[in-house]
């Protein structure tokens, strides 16, 4: 919970992300800095951990209040090549308290919803799955479910917390999806192929329901993690 008792402690959640992702990139070499990131075409890990620093630097600025546009986010991305690692991360760890007090503050759901899809971008790029078994995963995906609107009902179970959410309108019959926190906030964020949707595990005929899914999306390609 917040320090004031609104929810969630999204500093929190937001530091202790960054902290683990800066970790994680810390001792790469260059050719895994280079590594392309299927989830982020165009992006190397680098790109994607200068878009995350970009994104402090840029709000406690005040040149960025709301989400990036997508020509705010290449140019963000364009203005970190070529600096090293090690002075990038120490940029981050000196921006990242601030900006968390700030996503706390004015409870910024995406900022924290941002870091944690990156770094689970990162993770699969570099075939270094870990941290899905998360409070941020947890939470993010409860949030981004709720925020579900298929244009039929669909009623989705978390099989590993007991618990489903009912979208969709109509009365006509549901469709089911069985899933778990980790998988729903990937397709929730788009990290899936619209292939790689049909093949979840559904009761019914999905179709209707599958370019309604993403809240980006879903990916052109598949995304294998």
């Amino acid at each position: 919970m917040s320090a004031d008792g609104g929810g969630p402690d999204l500093a929190a959640l937001y530091l202790d992300t960054q902290a683990r992702l800066a970790a994680l990139v810390a001792g790469l070499d260059a050719a895994a800095l280079a590594a392309p990131v299927p989830a982020c075409p165009g992006w190397s890990v680098q790109d994607v951990v200068a878009h995350e620093v970009a994104i402090a630097e840029d709000a406690l600025a005040g040149r960025l209040t709301g989400p990036p546009s997508e020509a705010e986010t290449a140019a963000q991305v364009r203005r970190f090549r070529g600096r090293d690692l090690p002075g990038v991360l120490a940029d981050w760890a000196r921006l990242a308290p601030g900006f968390a007090e700030v996503a706390a503050a004015f409870r910024v759901w995406p900022a924290v919803i941002d870091i944690a899809s990156h770094e689970q971008d990162i993770r699969g790029a570099l075939g270094q799955p870990g941290a899905r078994d998360t409070e941020v995963i947890r939470l993010a995906a409860d949030l981004l479910l709720r925020g579900l609107e298929p244009p039929v009902p669909v009623r989705v179970t978390v099989r590993d917390a007991g618990v489903s959410f009912r979208a969709g309108v109509g009365d006509g019959p549901e469709l089911g999806l069985s899933t778990c926190w980790f998988e729903a906030f990937r397709w929730r964020m788009g990290r899936r192929s619209r292939a790689q949707l049909a093949a979840l595990d559904w009761t019914g005929d999905p179709s209707s329901v599958l370019d309604h899914l993403a809240v980006f999306g879903p990916s052109p390609v598949d995304i294998i993690e």
